[in-house]
């Protein structure tokens, strides 16, 4: 394996073999949250690996035990006037949006926990498997916040209207068997083979022409913006700001906060 070129990013590693890349979310002591360092080098590595016209696919994943605790709340707590709210909503969909329309087949390699953020980032790749024990959750709204980075509309797409308000409005977490279930994983493998399983699809991908792979790739987005499209997602700066506000809101996220300062 060749390290990729972005040599000064810390906290998202890039590898490049041939036709198969790799990004891993490079945070494991925080269990890969997303703080807005780690989603500014997301969007320069991916930048960096559609820059290689030879990439066929892409694999996603997170170092240590899970594939991402979502956005890191104690960095938005924090975030100060060159970092307005906004900004760093901004910021999110900028990620997810990039991961979304790389050239290149991306395939989220998911275990451990895939939690808020986490599961945005997921649902922008195009295939999807998970260790079975692995637990999800989208627990923004008793956060204290609205899930933002065009998270509805994508998961509309996988999961359909009434699982998305369900997931969305109570927080309830969910584990791999329902989450194939119901649409958002390809599939769901034993602990301990997930890194095989991927790597056979990985290896089917790369013997496939790319102009097919893309040309499919673009035909599939077409058709689910169609279904549910991102392209109003840039109001979500406008929601959290709004949350800021709301005196409801903003004792929820601060009865999130507390214990953990």
């Amino acid at each position: 394996m060749t390290p990729g070129r972005g040599q000064a990013r810390q906290l998202v590693r890039v590898d490049v073999d041939g036709p198969v890349g790799r990004i891993v979310l490079n945070r494991p002591e925080k269990l890969n949250a997303l703080s807005r360092a780690l989603l500014t080098e997301l969007i320069d590595a991916v930048d960096e690996l559609n820059r290689d016209d030879q990439l066929k696919v892409v694999v996603v994943t997170g170092a240590g035990r899970a594939f991402c605790a979502g956005f890191d709340l104690v960095d938005f707590a924090e975030s100060d006037a060159a970092w307005p709210p906004q900004r760093v909503a901004d910021l999110g969909r900028s990620a997810t949006d990039a991961l979304e329309r790389m050239r290149a087949v991306t395939i989220a390699e998911i275990r451990g926990h895939c939690v808020g953020g986490g599961v945005v980032l997921a649902s922008a790749c195009d295939l999807r498997y998970a260790a079975a024990g692995t637990r999800f959750a989208i627990p923004e709204i008793a956060l204290g916040i609205p899930l933002t980075w065009g998270g509805v509309p994508r998961l509309v797409r996988e999961l359909g209207p009434a699982r998305t308000r369900e997931l969305v409005m109570t927080g309830e977490p969910f584990d791999a068997i329902a989450a194939e279930r119901w649409g958002f994983l390809n599939r769901v493998v034993p602990q301990g083979e997930l890194a095989a399983a991927v790597g056979a699809v990985v290896e089917t991908l790369r013997g496939r022409p790319r102009l097919a792979l893309r040309a499919t790739k673009q035909q599939v987005a077409i058709a689910a913006d169609q279904l549910a499209s991102t392209r109003h997602a840039d109001a979500d700066s406008a929601l959290i700001a709004a949350a800021t506000r709301d005196p409801e809101s903003r004792a929820s996220t601060r009865a999130y906060l507390e214990p953990r300062r």
